[in-house]
C-alpha cells in the first residue's frame, strides 16, 4: 500500500515537472510496465487528479497524453492567500477608509447579486434569514438558523475570512449592512456577539420592526 501511494505521487510529481506526458514515457519515468503505469494513472484520474486526452500525429495511433486536473495541480504548495491577505492588509493601511470602502464594495457586489437572486422567492422574513443561514452554510461559515421568541438568530460558528476581517474590520460591517440590504427596512438586525470581540462566534439577531 505504501509503494502504491508513493508511485502515485511520484506520477503526480513528473507530470507537474515535465508536463503532459504520454502513457509510456511515464511508464519509463516510473520505471513499471506500461500496464502498471496505465493502472495508475487510472486510479489517480478516478480521484480527480489527473486526466487523459486525445492526441494525433500525422498517421500513427492516435495517443493518450495525461496531465494534472486542477485539483492534482493544488497538491502543491500556493501562496497566493498569503498574497491577497499582504496585498489586503497594505491596500487598507493605504488608502482612505472611503476609498477602501468602495473598492470593498465593488469587490462584494457580485455576493449580493447571489444572494438576492437566492432569497427572490421567499415571502416573509423568517424564509429570508433560513435562506440566508443555508447559503452561508454552503459557504464554510457553519451557520445555524434558530428562532428566538419573536426574534430568529442567524448564527455563524466559523468566519473563513477571518484574517481578512482581522487585517481590515470593514468586512464586517460590510456582512452586516448586506445582510439588512437583503432583509429589508422591515427587518431589524443586530450583532450581539463577534469573533473579533472575543467571541466564539459571530450572531445576529433579527426581528420585524
Amino acid at each position: 500500500m505504501n509503494n502504491n501511494f508513493a508511485d502515485n505521487e511520484r506520477a503526480i510529481w513528473i507530470l507537474k515537472t515535465k508536463g503532459p506526458q504520454p502513457l509510456c514515457a511515464l511508464a519509463e519515468e516510473l520505471k513499471v510496465t506500461m500496464e502498471g503505469a496505465r493502472f495508475q494513472l487510472l486510479k489517480l484520474a478516478n480521484e480527480g487528479l489527473v486526466e487523459a486526452t486525445t492526441e494525433s500525429k500525422g498517421r500513427g495511433r492516435p495517443k493518450q497524453i495525461w496531465s494534472l486536473t486542477d485539483a492534482g495541480n493544488a497538491r502543491f504548495p500556493d501562496r497566493h492567500q498569503d498574497l491577497a491577505l499582504k496585498l489586503l492588509c497594505n491596500m487598507s493601511n493605504t488608502l482612505s477608509p472611503e476609498n477602501m470602502g468602495k473598492v470593498l464594495d465593488a469587490t462584494a457586489q457580485s455576493t449580493r447579486e447571489k444572494y438576492q437572486e437566492e432569497l427572490k422567492d421567499c415571502k416573509d422574513l423568517e424564509s429570508k434569514v433560513l435562506q440566508l443561514a443555508d447559503l452561508r452554510k454552503r459557504e464554510g461559515y457553519m451557520a445555524e438558523f434558530k428562532k428566538e421568541g419573536d426574534s430568529f438568530l442567524l448564527i455563524e460558528n466559523h468566519c473563513p475570512i477571518q484574517a481578512a476581517a482581522k487585517c481590515c474590520n470593514y468586512f464586517c460591517q460590510m456582512e452586516q449592512d448586506m445582510f439588512a440590504a437583503l432583509l429589508g427596512k422591515g427587518a431589524a438586525i443586530e450583532r450581539i456577539e463577534h469573533i473579533p470581540g472575543g467571541q466564539r462566534r459571530c450572531v445576529y439577531r433579527i426581528s420585524g420592526k
